[in-house]
């Protein structure tokens, strides 16, 4: 650490566990990927965390999210149109040499990404299906199976999952929109931290609007 580093703020850089496999990725600041995450072809925002055994593919997440363990965003698609749904037909190169992945079928999962936006919460074996977007502050619930897109502050669950509530009033989460605190500098959200934990929603969102 340099000598004129703030010691209020910890190594920034990603923290990916040995066991994890990346592939194509871009991670963000305090970025943390933990054991046997797979993730491929996947940007994660500041201050997002995977918990253990989690897959993601083909997806775009926010910053301060909360993602759990053994959770599946864009869940892998088979071609059941075809004779089979089986990877053969895909991936044969696994099975025969000289023939190669289906790349016209990789395009079609390539086409349907997943969108995860900011301080989001997936619950613990969850799993996202291709194309579904999930706006800023939602909560998906634990082994929710989400068909389709989730608006922001919502909380869901079930499979398929069902919005159960919204998180705040409307006219508090578009204050939170407006606020965006997740965009904040690092100091200001050092200075923020004990306004989080000691104010009800109202009472911060009158103080830090005005800062």
């Amino acid at each position: 650490m340099s000598d004129n580093a703030d010691l209020r703020f910890t190594d920034p850089a990603p923290r990916v566990h040995s066991t994890a496999v990346l592939k194509g990725c871009r991670l963000g600041r305090h970025v943390a990927v933990g054991e046997r995450v797979v993730l491929r072809e996947v940007t994660v925002g500041d201050y997002s965390y995977f918990e253990r055994h989690g897959e993601a593919i083909y997806a775009e997440i926010g910053k301060f999210c909360s993602i759990a363990a053994n959770t599946r965003i864009n869940a892998l698609d088979h071609p059941i149109e075809r004779l089979t749904s089986h990877k053969i037909s895909y991936r044969p190169n696994e099975y025969f040499r000289y023939l190669g992945v289906d790349q016209a079928f990789r395009a079609r999962r390539r086409a349907k990404p997943v969108t995860i936006g900011h301080d989001v919460w997936i619950g613990h074996g969850a799993v996202i299906l291709p194309g579904v977007r999930i706006g800023n502050g939602a909560v998906v619930g634990a082994n929710a199976v989400v068909t389709r897109d989730v608006a922001p502050f919502a909380i869901v669950a079930g499979a398929p999952a069902r919005m159960l509530r919204a998180r705040f009033a409307a006219p508090v989460a578009e204050r939170i929109i407006r606020l965006a605190w997740w965009d904040w500098p690092d100091d200001k959200l050092f200075e923020a931290v004990s306004d989080m934990q000691a104010l009800g929603i109202e009472a911060f969102l009158e103080k830090w609007e005005s800062e």
